[in-house]
Order: C-alpha cells, then sequence, then structure tokens
C-alpha cells in the first residue's frame, strides 16, 4: 500500500514514514533519543508527544512537522 493510501486510512503518520523509511521503531527511537516503547505509545495513540519530540521525530525522517500531525 502506497504512503498516501495508508494515510488516508488513518495508519499513524509516523508509522507510514517510519517504515517508508525502512526504519524500525528501535532505530528510529535511538536516532531521536527517545526510548522504543515511548515511539510505540505516540504511533498507537496511546501518549502524546511533546512538540520537541514530534519535531526530533519529523527531523529524523526527513518530513515536515505538519506531516506528523
Amino acid at each position: 500500500m502506497e504512503v498516501v493510501d495508508r494515510l488516508l486510512t488513518g495508519t499513524s503518520p509516523i508509522k507510514v514514514y517510519r517504515e517508508y523509511r525502512g526504519l524500525s521503531q528501535k532505530e528510529l527511537a535511538a536516532a531521536t533519543d527517545i526510548s522504543p516503547i515511548y515511539l510505540s505509545q505516540i504511533e498507537t495513540g496511546r501518549r502524546f508527544g511533546s512538540a520537541k519530540t514530534l519535531a526530533s521525530i519529523a527531523q529524523a525522517l526527513d518530513v515536515s512537522l505538519d506531516d506528523l500531525v
């Protein structure tokens, strides 16, 4: 399924772009200096990331912050 299709079906943008970039949760978490558990919780909507955390994730995924929210 394409990125756009996955986004339109409601899949977490962070998960979509992470998988598109070929990164595991562990790799993205390390690149953004957060725990893999916290990243998983953000991806599943169980927790909200701070603006700083989301900006760091956006930078690591090479997307704009607007693409993630």
